[in-house]
């Protein structure tokens, strides 16, 4: 059983320090990660042979040889009768299987034929899973990660030359304060330009709601309808055991006819029951997958309404900011007194400092920060300096404001 699962073990990641930064939210890993490896999961167990045995047994007369009927019957699909879906008749032996039963000329019956195509079905799920991620980190480039690289033990960079062990690099403070001048940087020559890495993230978000959401109405399509109430009828079934709503679904005996010709060259008529191994499993894996689909559309949709409220809050509230910040980047040091510096981020801005926050250390955070502020102050003074020469009628509120500005620089540089 280890062995056909052990194709998935690559995609388990549970390494404290990762080659790659994390660009995204729990909520959004738990789409492509998490949902991915159920789907693909799922796959692999109705494909197995070995834990259910055949998929199909069927029982029929002596016309047909069994190797054809069960080919047929998989192929072709089978049927249950309506008026026989009576557990009560079963109980009372008037019928032999729920749904199985004498089939009058006009009596209605349900078809099933999707379970020839519940491997296919899945791993198309599963690729619509991973989809946005895979276009997410196609707009994302690498930025992160070209900036935030080699910055996972910077912490602890006390030496003047890097300290290379069998599991990690720890850089020379040389390195670690150049490393940190290059995001300060690169930062600042994009300061405003973020926009569209911020809306890109949004937009993925937005499609993994969507995603699920949609992949609900598709199951329950490829189902016949059955598949938004299966959870729903599955706890009502817990404490009704008249109700059975698995068997409607997922029949573990099923009717199939055949025709062929006979020694005459007339139409012969051939009925047979079906044993359907390969529905034990695909009620579980659809009931487990209802339950699942659920939570993960509720969370898709509380992250969204926290984007939302990141959007409008991170401008505005110092508190929200530093409650924020303390979430992404914990740790005993406290850059959070110069985080008025992200009342002048537009949103991009911000959320990329944000991701970059969850991707260094505590220490090289706060460096990183009060650098950033600084940045920020003198930015701010060459402007005031430029509007001063352009308008002399203003000079003197301009390069009041220019001295306020120094002002602040000398007090973060105390504070750093």
């Amino acid at each position: 059983m280890f062995g056909s699962f052990y194709v998935l073990k690559k995609h388990f990641n549970f390494k404290v320090y990762r080659d790659s930064p994390s660009i995204d939210n729990i909520i959004f890993k738990l789409h492509y990660r998490a949902t991915f490896l159920i789907l693909l999961s799922c796959v692999v167990l109705v494909s197995s042979r070995q834990y259910i045995g055949e998929h199909i047994r069927c029982v029929s007369d002596d016309g047909v040889p069994g190797g054809v009927m069960e080919s047929f019957c998989f192929f072709m699909s089978t049927f249950t009768v309506v008026k026989h879906m009576n557990v009560t008749a079963v109980e009372e032996g008037e019928i032999p299987h729920f749904g199985v039963g004498p089939k009058g000329k006009n009596d209605e019956v349900t078809r099933h034929a999707y379970y020839q195509w519940v491997p296919f079905v899945l791993f198309l799920q599963a690729l619509l899973f991973y989809l946005p991620h895979y276009f997410w980190r196609s707009v994302e480039g690498g930025r992160l990660a070209t900036l935030t690289s080699g910055l996972q033990m910077a912490a602890i960079a006390l030496r003047d030359e890097k300290l290379v062990t069998d599991n990690a690099v720890v850089p020379s403070r040389k390195d670690k304060e150049a490393k940190i001048q290059e995001i300060r940087t690169a930062f600042m020559n994009r300061l405003h330009l973020n926009r569209p890495w911020a809306y890109y993230l949004g937009l993925c978000e937005l499609m993994n709601l969507v995603n699920v959401i949609g992949q609900m109405y598709i199951t329950n399509k490829f189902l016949g309808g059955a598949f938004l109430d299966l959870g729903h009828d599955a706890i009502e079934a817990s404490y009704d055991q008249l109700k059975n709503p698995f068997d409607e679904v997922f029949p573990k005996v099923t009717k199939c006819t055949f025709h062929k010709y006979g020694p005459s060259g007339n139409i012969q008529k051939h009925d047979a029951l079906c044993v359907m191994a390969l529905n034990i499993i695909n009620e579980k894996i659809y009931t487990f997958l209802w339950f699942w689909f659920v939570i993960l559309a509720s969370l898709s949709l509380a992250g969204l309404v926290w984007r939302v409220l990141t959007m409008i809050l991170h401008s505005r509230s110092t508190f929200f900011n530093k409650w924020v910040f303390a979430m992404a980047c914990p740790g005993r040091y406290n850059p959070w007194d110069v985080l008025k510096v992200t009342n002048e981020y537009y949103f991009g801005d911000w959320l990329f400092l944000y991701y970059i926050a969850k991707n260094v250390e505590n220490y090289v955070f706060k460096e990183l920060l009060q650098g950033l502020a600084l940045d920020l102050e003198e930015r701010r003074r060459v402007m005031y300096r430029s509007l001063a020469q352009e308008d002399p009628l203003k000079g003197t509120e301009y390069s009041a404001k220019d001295a306020e500005a120094q002002s602040d620089n000398s007090k973060m540089l105390l504070m750093s």
